[in-house]
């Protein structure tokens, strides 16, 4: 898996602000749990591609965080399909779930949990 979403600034321009305030290592932190839990799904998908490491790649960490979360979102929606004895359980799980799930996310002040963050 080496695509970075390289090609969305072709489409939305690059506005140069993101939205959750971090620093470059927060972005890295985030990064790699990314990576790990996807790759505890789909053994391998992502590369060890960070700054630092053997396949570094150049790109920022907060690029990393939105390539492979996407990644991260497919390999569940995988798991739900595969786990589903019907396709309408994978809808129920992997759109009425997913969006109550993401509702209640997004209403938790801050930022999404990583260590030290208290209000994730």
């Amino acid at each position: 898996m080496n695509d970075h979403g390289d090609d969305f600034n072709v489409w939305c321009g690059d506005t140069g602000s993101a939205t959750a305030h971090r620093t470059e290592e927060e972005w890295l932190d985030v990064a790699r749990y990314v990576r790990h839990a996807a790759n505890k799904l789909l053994p391998h998908a992502l590369p060890l591609c960070l700054p630092g490491e053997p396949q570094q790649c150049g790109r920022v960490a907060q690029q990393h965080v939105m390539a492979w979360a996407a990644v991260l979102k497919a390999a569940a929606q995988h798991v739900i399909e595969d786990a589903s004895p019907a396709p309408a359980h994978a809808y129920y799980a992997g759109h009425t779930l997913y969006q109550r799930s993401l509702a209640e996310l997004r209403g938790q002040a801050g930022p999404p949990s990583t260590p030290g963050n208290v209000n994730g």
